[in-house]
Order: structure tokens, then C-alpha cells, then sequence
């Protein structure tokens, strides 16, 4: 009952790590599918918290971290964007919010492709 479990990248099948890579590419596709319909973002940030640990140890764990920030990152201001629309500056605080968040999706996207870590731990 108190087993152990060793969740470590070299205790990962082939078949896992290609499905974990699969996973990862999913989550970037939902995020850049939410430019167009937003509730692709909540899928997507389902499935990051669903599948995380089992992505501990392995590349791909800084990719999990990396779209989880960005999803609660960009939500935070996009409604600091909203709630200053009337003010003008609303406007350019989504506008920089979407580049930003263009910007990671992108990111994120070419170093999975790369099979490097998104950002250094």
C-alpha cells in the first residue's frame, strides 16, 4: 500500500514518452486554438493538470509548467485587459497579453520539436 512509485524519466517506456510528447503538442495545438475559440485554453489547461505527474522527470515537465503558466498568466491579463477597456489602456494590454502569449505558444511548440526543455530548470 506504501509503495514507492518512480515517476523518473529513465522508468519511461518509449511508448510513454512518445505519448507524453503527444500530449504536450495537443495542449500547444488547444492553446493556439484559443486565439480563435477561447474554450480550447480550458481544455487544454485540464489536461496539463490531469497528466502532470506523470510527466515529472522528463522533458516534457517544463513544458506542462510552461503552459500552465502561460494559460494563468495571459487569463490574469486578459482581465486586467478587460476591466481597463474603458480607460483605452485595456486595449493595449490585451494586445501586448496576445503577443505575449503567441510568443510562448511559439516557443514552447519549436523546443518540443527541438526535444529541449523550454526553459532551463
Amino acid at each position: 500500500m506504501n509503495e514507492i512509485v518512480d515517476n523518473s524519466a529513465a522508468s519511461k517506456s518509449t511508448e510513454e514518452l512518445a505519448g507524453l510528447k503527444n500530449i504536450t503538442m495537443a495542449v500547444y495545438a488547444l492553446q493556439a486554438l484559443s486565439f480563435l475559440w477561447g474554450v480550447t485554453a480550458i481544455v487544454g489547461i485540464v489536461i496539463n493538470y490531469v497528466k502532470r505527474d506523470d510527466a515529472r522527470g522528463t522533458i516534457y515537465e517544463s513544458h506542462f509548467d510552461w503552459q500552465i503558466r502561460t494559460f494563468w498568466w495571459g487569463l490574469l491579463w486578459g482581465v486586467v485587459g478587460v476591466a481597463t477597456i474603458w480607460l483605452v489602456v485595456g486595449f493595449f494590454v490585451l494586445f501586448a497579453a496576445w503577443v505575449w502569449a503567441i510568443y510562448r505558444v511559439i516557443k514552447g511548440w519549436l523546443k518540443l520539436n527541438e526535444g529541449k526543455v523550454v526553459m532551463p530548470a
